[in-house]
């Protein structure tokens, strides 16, 4: 028997398909972004693999090729967001007055920064700030952004004459970060440690020292001016020997 014709105004039966939804490109991207970080904390930028990447972020290698020209590109991005949030977060300096303590929450900060991610860290030193394009970079500008709390800190510093107008903001830049990286580098390569808070009194108190227009001396005279005024007023409560 033969099967009943169709009519032509009945549409034809469509195929079963999965209902899956599609990301937008953006949700990709980050959730490609947050799973090559997972993937360098664990294991360093040197040995993350575009396949493990892939992998933890649940799509095909070749979908990250869609987005990211190569594995540099996907690392710098990581990289470029890693910091632009560092950035966005609060400071916490807006809350203190003094100049010294300023510096040394900066100094602070920067230094935890590091800690926080050592492999990133390790890979902006080693190979993105080497390159000849560095200063063209998205990452160079953020890097500025972060830096200039110092030339800033130490502008408003001369202006009330509490450091001297001889030394360029730019060196004094240049001595803060040099001093950090100095510090953090034996840890970042896996040979050695440090610890934030002397690391940050340490760097502070010598640039701070070096800036300051008071004499170092003379803060050990006020300190004992204090104890001898302290000492004066301890005395006149006692009662009269006499």
């Amino acid at each position: 028997m033969p099967p009943p014709s169709t009519s032509p105004d009945t549409p034809p039966k469509k195929s079963a398909r999965r209902n899956t939804p599609r990301l937008s490109q953006d949700r990709r991207v980050a959730d490609i972004i947050l799973a090559a970080r997972a993937v360098i904390r664990e294991k360093g930028y040197e040995q993350a693999s575009m396949a493990e990447i892939a992998e933890r972020a649940g799509v095909v290698e070749g979908t990250l090729y869609r987005y990211f020209e190569n594995r540099r590109a996907l690392l710098i991005r990581v990289a470029d967001e890693w910091f632009s949030e560092k950035l966005a977060e609060d400071t916490g300096i807006a809350g203190i007055r003094d100049t010294r303590d300023k510096l040394r929450h900066i100094i602070w900060r920067a230094l935890q920064i590091t800690r926080s991610e050592p492999a990133l860290s390790r890979f902006v030193l080693t190979e993105v700030r080497p390159t000849v394009d560095y200063r063209e970079s998205r990452f160079y500008a953020l890097i500025r952004r972060f830096t200039s709390e110092v030339r800033t800190l130490c502008r408003e510093a001369v202006a009330t004459g509490e450091f001297r107008a001889d030394v360029p903001d730019t060196l004094m830049r240049d001595l803060v970060f040099g001093g950090m990286e100095h510090q953090t580098w034996a840890f970042l390569r896996g040979d050695g440690d440090f610890d934030t808070a002397s690391a940050a009194d340490g760097i502070a108190d010598v640039v701070y020292r070096g800036m300051s227009v008071r004499p170092a001396t003379q803060d050990a005279l006020d300190a004992a001016i204090e104890r001898i005024e302290a000492e004066a007023d301890r005395l006149a409560g006692l009662p009269s020997a006499r």
